[in-house]
């Protein structure tokens, strides 16, 4: 198994790898793709989550409105179709995602509409040292629904506690190489470091284990791009604090509904005023630009020079045009 020091490095390798020495070239449901099979690597900082290659213009909003989705439980289309136009494409009804949508059954699983969060938590307090704690998402009968759009990609993510820190593998059936696995290994290590401060552990190792990991023969030369150009990792991620994040999130999507319906608009001062800490400020100032963003608001000067350096950049990266022509002074 390969052993990264963060996602940035860990990404550049796995797409080089997958592109370049490929051992299977074949078209699954007409798709035509290169793959390996039985795919793993580690990651020693799981924390360090993104990639910082200027070509592959991470959406960083997407990143944190995905993993959220997720840990609220919902599976509505019209939340994750904000952030990104194409995730209709997927529902079979036009309302909600059943496959894609990973907190429906992280929270509410099967009739007995189960809190596995709640079980794996109170399963490893009791007994740290356990095998079990596993949260479960590929549901078998996702394969029985006739042309279903919205297979899960992901199978289950297991937590273990050892050496007094959480380590964490996520089990998933498949996986692409350009796109999906910047956005899954965010969300995936988001939640391993939510669990981590519930526990109140360290954040240990992530693995990231893949049935088949592939490129998609369109993402062809967008691949070649990324390949050749090099990382611009001088970024370090900021850590979820301490506290209880729980609260914090339940505040956060409050205003982020808000936000999306574009039922209010904050300034800074508003963000500041909220009773979010500063590192779910920054998020619900990531919302709140992004908020301007898609409904062709001019972007709030101040808001954007208070958000980390960081953020910044993945702004800039993603809308250079949105950010450039709102008359925002970079060098604040």
């Amino acid at each position: 198994m390969s052993t990264y020091e963060t996602f940035d490095s860990a990404y550049r390798a796995v797409l080089n790898d997958i592109y370049n020495h490929a051992d299977f070239f074949n078209q699954p449901r007409g798709f035509q793709s290169r793959e390996k099979i039985a795919y793993h690597f580690s990651i020693q900082q799981p924390v360090q989550r993104v990639s910082y290659n200027q070509k592959r213009k991470c959406n960083i909003v997407f990143n944190f409105a995905e993993a959220l989705w997720y840990l609220t439980g919902n599976n509505s289309l019209d939340y994750i179709s904000y952030y990104n136009k194409k995730m209709p494409d997927y529902s079979m009804d036009g309302h909600i995602l059943t496959g894609t949508a990973y907190g429906s059954k992280l929270f509410n699983l099967g009739d007995q509409q189960l809190n596995q969060w709640q079980n794996v938590k109170a399963l490893l307090i009791k007994d740290p040292d356990s095998k079990r704690a596993v949260l479960q998402i590929f549901d078998g009968s996702e394969l029985a629904i006739p042309n279903n759009l919205d297979v899960s990609c992901t199978l289950g993510l297991q937590f273990f506690i050892r050496d007094k820190q959480l380590d964490m593998i996520a089990y998933m059936r498949a996986n692409d190489a350009f796109r999906g696995i910047v956005s899954d290994v965010f969300s995936f290590t988001f939640i391993q470091e939510l669990m981590a401060r519930e526990l109140h552990v360290p954040v240990g190792k992530y693995y990231h284990s893949v049935g088949t990991m592939h490129i998609y023969e369109p993402d062809n030369v967008w691949v070649t791009h990324v390949l050749e150009t090099p990382s611009d990792a001088r970024f370090t991620f900021p850590e979820m604090p301490l506290e209880n994040n729980w609260e914090m999130i339940h505040q956060l999507m409050d205003y982020e509904e808000k936000l999306r319906k574009n039922e209010i608009t904050l300034h800074w001062q508003a963000i500041q005023a909220s009773n979010l800490t500063p590192y779910w400020q920054q998020i619900l100032a990531l919302f709140s630009i992004y908020q301007m963003i898609y409904y062709h608001k001019k972007i709030d000067q101040t808001i954007f020079c208070h958000l980390m350096p960081i953020y910044q950049y993945f702004l800039l990266n993603k809308w250079p045009n949105n950010i450039n022509n709102s008359g925002v002074n970079k060098n604040d």
